[in-house]
Formats: structure tokens, sequence, C-alpha cells
């Protein structure tokens, strides 16, 4: 239960990826994740190639243990990141937003372990097919941008469609979350909500207070309508949003209302206009963990249930 294909594959104690997720997965919260035993990672979203060295490098200081960084590939900056991490000598890169194809050379050259992260059963054989080590099959329940198949769906169907490692993502927060993505096919998980109310992430207070509040039914899903859906707590912003949405409006009008919104819950703590991104497990956040407690934790909390269910 502890120990999978992806803790060999990736030099880690426990099959726990931590998500990257704009704005809030940096050096810090990466570093406590690995040094937690699990796989931290470093967010890369849309900054210049300097940030993300400079992250690299004040990860290394707090860590000596394997940690990665996820490359939006429709980044303007990904072609410079990309060969960042190579010359950072990362060991693991996670990519989102597009086809990692044309860096695979250069990353499976330098060692790089590649983890493309995959909403459809088409397109993690794509990324097997073009040597991807692992894909993260991730579920609509998951905050941030979304597919349309859940979790509970897409895992099993993608881990009988490849032969390398999968890794479930969306709505894993506790043991039971692990286990049932072990029952699926998945050989770890990948968590993100759960890791923001980490008390080593440095997101704002408010941000933290607003999923600690959260019910079973505070996320939404704005975007549909452009194809761009994204899953966050209800606030304002959203409220807005989804009117305007419904009313019909152009998908310029209504992205207008999220620029730098993200930055503004993370960074500033605007829990009003901010978009709060979450999965819909923030429902199940009751107090924030270290790292460590929230990894710990779940392994204990997973083999139990799996002792007992057998």
């Amino acid at each position: 239960m502890r120990k999978t294909a992806i803790c060999d594959l990736l030099g880690i104690e426990y099959p726990v990826i931590q998500g990257g997720m704009a704005w809030v997965a940096e050096h810090n919260l990466a570093a406590a994740v690995s040094n937690a035993g699990g796989l931290g990672i470093i967010a890369a979203a849309n900054a210049p190639y300097e940030y993300v060295r400079d992250e690299i490098r004040k990860t290394k200081e707090l860590t000596d243990r394997p940690f990665g960084v996820n490359i939006m590939l429709l980044s303007p900056h990904a072609e410079d990141v990309a060969r960042v991490v190579v010359e950072e000598k990362v060991p693991v890169v996670t990519t989102g937003a597009g086809n990692p194809g044309t860096y695979m050379k250069q990353w499976k050259e330098a060692g790089i372990k590649v983890i493309p992260v995959v909403a459809s059963v088409a397109l993690a054989k794509l990324m097997q097919r073009a040597g991807a080590d692992a894909v993260v099959a991730e579920g609509c329940e998951s905050g941030g941008h979304i597919g349309e198949s859940t979790t509970m769906t897409l895992v099993p169907q993608v881990a009988d469609a490849v032969s390398i490692p999968v890794i479930a993502a969306g709505g894993i927060a506790d043991g039971r979350g692990f286990a049932a993505a072990r029952m699926l096919g998945a050989q770890a998980v990948q968590v993100g909500t759960r890791f923001v109310v980490s008390k080593e992430c440095v997101v704002h207070p408010r941000y933290k207070q607003q999923i600690l509040r959260a019910k079973d039914i505070d996320s939404v899903v704005t975007g549909r309508s452009g194809g761009h859906p994204v899953r966050a707590l209800r606030n304002k912003m959203s409220r807005e949003y989804l009117r305007r949405e419904q009313a019909g409006c152009e998908f310029e009008e209504l992205e207008s209302l999220t620029v730098g919104a993200l930055r503004k819950a993370v960074v500033d703590g605007d829990v009003d206009y901010g978009t709060l991104m979450a999965g819909q497990i923030a429902g199940m956040i009751q107090e924030e963990k270290s790292c460590r407690e929230i990894i710990e934790g779940m392994m204990d909390e997973a083999e139990s249930l799996m002792n007992r269910a057998w």
C-alpha cells in the first residue's frame, strides 16, 4: 500500500504527488511535501524562466529529496522553462495545457521523468506513445481547469488503456480517497486542495479560511460555455461570471472578470473577487495540518481501511 511502482520510479517514500497549482505551489510547499516523503511540485504557470530557476534553487536549499516542476505548455515562457529544468537537473516534470512532445527528447536525454496530466483515455495513449513515464488522470472534481470525466470513471479506463503507471487526481483528500484510487488501478495520487490548507503553504490566510468554511455544495464551475471550465469556490466574482454566462455574454467579456483573479485570492486574500480555486473535497477539510501530518495520516488511514476490507 505504501510502496508502489511510482515510488521506485520517482525515488520517493510515499505515492503522493502534490498538485502543480499556479501561485500556490512554490518552493516552501514543494520542499515540505518532498521532505514528508511525497513529491513536491513547483508550478511554473505563466512565470518567466528566471522566476522558475530561482524557485528551483530555493527548493534545493530546503530539501535534498526529489521534487518536480509543473509546466503549463500554453505559457509563452514554456520553451525557456523547458530548458531551465534541464539545466537545473530537475528530476521530474509534470505538464498540462498541451502536448509535451516538442520537449520530450531533451527531457528524456537529461534523465527527467515526464508525467503529463490528462483528462481522457485518448490523451493518455498519446502521451504513452510520446514517451511519458506515467500520467496523471485528473477527474473533474479537481480545483482549477477541469475536463468532463469524473475521477471514478476516468482512472480505471486510463489504467486499462496504458501500460505506464497512472496517478489519480481529483477529489482525493484523505486515506479513503487514496484507497479508492488504488482500487481503481492508480499507482499513486495527486493532491491539490488538501495541501493548500497545510501549515507550510504560504497562500493568504483568508484563502485557507474559505476552504475550511466550505460545504459540499460550495464549489462551482465557470467557463463551460467557452470550453474552458474552471472549478472554484462560490463568491461574488463567480456569481457575476455565471450570471453573465447564463445571459449569453461573449467569452472575452467573461474572461475579463478573471484577469489577475487567482493572484488576488492567493496573494492579496481577496475572497470576494479573487478566484478561489478548490476541488469538491474542500468541504472535507476541517483543519490546517503540516504536510507530513497530511501524508502520513493518509497512508495510515488507507492501510487501515484496506486491511479491514480484506
